[in-house]
């Protein structure tokens, strides 16, 4: 028996196959037509991720493929996500006409066949009376520690069914796309890495391959890279990556202003003269020190405009605290989200702020940053910057996403330390973008062939020609 080269060589390539549905059933009407294509590709995936811009509908096609899986399988459904989320969750699955979706806070309090709980609460319930797992705003995993993450991949690891759904991640950031792959049993990021890419330990000039953490995709891999990628995830920015010209998902204008606070410009112990800070703790120690000239100017920027929806946000609890304080005593509406609050409080605040209550909500973008939906307000300022820029990302999204109708403007207070603040956001968001571009140019066609069932199979093997043994044997 003779095969072709190429078969062969197909069987060797890296895949995971379907473990899903063979026949779909009849989807929410609620879903538009691509949400519909994805829904089904996922649910014939059994396990599979959605890479999605912010505000193209994750929640609701979470829900129709929850709804689907426990249908056929006849068992509950748990899904996973941030703080106040959940409850956000389980609104847009009645205003999505998805039954039987409620809150639980352990095993003890459920009532219905989805269950959607906090990320904090998942060692309260047993995933062995589940059929599958969502975990929403599933980027977080990358965020969590190691013990907690080793944990939920550990849990869910005989789970037939599996979703995560997460904002667009950045396509050098090999160490998300690793862990999304490890959680779903597509392969460990340890063999992800030996297989697609190398560690030279050195970070070259414009490589769009290189990673943050000093990986870089093999040249020749790379091809591979994509496919397997395309194979057990969608990634899209707009509903047009996938042939859908679906109209409402164009953003409104993004626009950031800067507001800089005079520093003590005095030079550093041993040295002639000042500097702008460098390392980490060195613009730390800058923050501490401009807190109160910063936490002046950003109340400014609020007072402009005092009756308008504001989110602020800080990096250190006294700045948090202070801000609340004088607006408050001004007898402005604004409260705080910190992480010393009870988790019904948090709720209820985070919740709240959606409906004008209050109006100014004051928290951390490690709090607050993922998962809600603030499309009612488009001005935010941030009282300091973190280092992470993801943070800021997800922070801004919460308001500039698919929905939005109005200009959003961010507003950063910073000290002169600092730099130029707004300038070097600017070139991360510009790096993100041109990086999302080349994802979206690799995927798209590959994307597109999955969702509508045209994929390259795997050739079967099925092994008919007797083994001759050496005769030493």
């Amino acid at each position: 028996m003779t095969v072709d080269y190429s078969e062969f060589l197909e069987t060797k390539a890296p895949s995971d196959s379907p473990t899903g549905l063979h026949r779909i059933p009849k989807l929410p009407s609620a879903l538009k037509p691509f949400q519909q294509d994805i829904v089904k590709w996922a649910l014939k995936r059994g396990r599979a991720a959605l890479f999605e811009g912010t505000g193209l509908g994750k929640t609701v096609q979470q829900l129709a493929w929850a709804r689907a899986v426990s249908n056929a399988e006849k068992a509950p459904i748990l899904v996973l996500t941030p703080l106040a989320v959940a409850e956000q969750t389980v609104a847009e699955a009645e205003r999505f006409g998805i039954k039987s979706v409620a809150y639980a806070a352990d095993k003890s309090r459920i009532t219905t066949d989805i269950v959607v709980t906090n990320y904090e609460r998942f060692g309260r319930f047993d995933i062995s009376q589940f059929s599958g797992v969502v975990l929403d705003e599933s980027g977080i995993i990358k965020s969590h520690d190691g013990k907690t993450r080793t944990e939920l991949t550990d849990a869910c690891r005989d789970l037939r069914w599996r979703l995560c759904c997460t904002a667009t991640p950045a396509p050098n950031d090999y160490a998300e796309l690793g862990q999304h792959a490890e959680f779903l049993g597509v392969m460990s990021a340890k063999e992800m890495l030996s297989m697609f890419f190398v560690h030279d330990g050195s970070i070259r000039a414009n490589d769009d391959t290189q990673g943050a953490d000093g990986w870089r995709l093999k040249r020749h891999a790379a091809k591979d890279f994509w496919k397997w990628l395309a194979s057990w995830s969608v990634v899209i920015r707009h509903p047009r990556d996938i042939g859908h010209d679906e109209p409402g998902y164009d953003l409104p204008p993004l626009t950031f202003d800067e507001t800089i606070v005079r520093a003590k410009m005095e030079p550093m112990a041993g040295m002639l003269f000042p500097f702008m800070a460098q390392t980490l703790s060195e613009r730390i120690g800058v923050r501490r020190d401009t807190a109160a000239d910063r936490v002046r100017a950003a109340v400014d920027v609020v007072l402009r405009e005092p009756s308008e929806p504001w989110l602020i946000w800080c990096n250190l609890n006294s700045e948090a605290d202070e801000i609340e304080s004088i607006l408050r005593k001004s007898g402005h509406d604004a409260l705080q989200v910190a992480g010393r609050h009870e988790i019904a409080v948090k709720v209820e605040r985070l919740l709240g702020f959606k409906t004008g209550k209050p109006l100014h909500l004051i928290s951390k973008p490690s709090l607050a940053g993922h998962g809600m939906n603030w499309q009612h307000c488009n001005r935010m300022v941030f009282v300091g910057l973190t280092d992470s820029f993801e943070q800021i990302y997800q922070a801004v999204r919460r308001c500039w996403r698919f929905g939005q109708t109005k200009p959003v403007n961010v507003h950063f207070v910073v000290s002169e330390l600092e730099g130029n603040v707004v300038a070097n956001v600017r070139r991360k968001e510009d790096a993100f973008d041109k990086m999302l571009d080349a994802m979206a140019g690799h995927m798209s066609e590959l994307t597109k062939t999955n969702l509508r069932g045209r994929g390259s199979k795997r050739t079967a093997y099925e092994p008919n020609i007797p083994m001759e043994l050496p005769t030493w044997i």
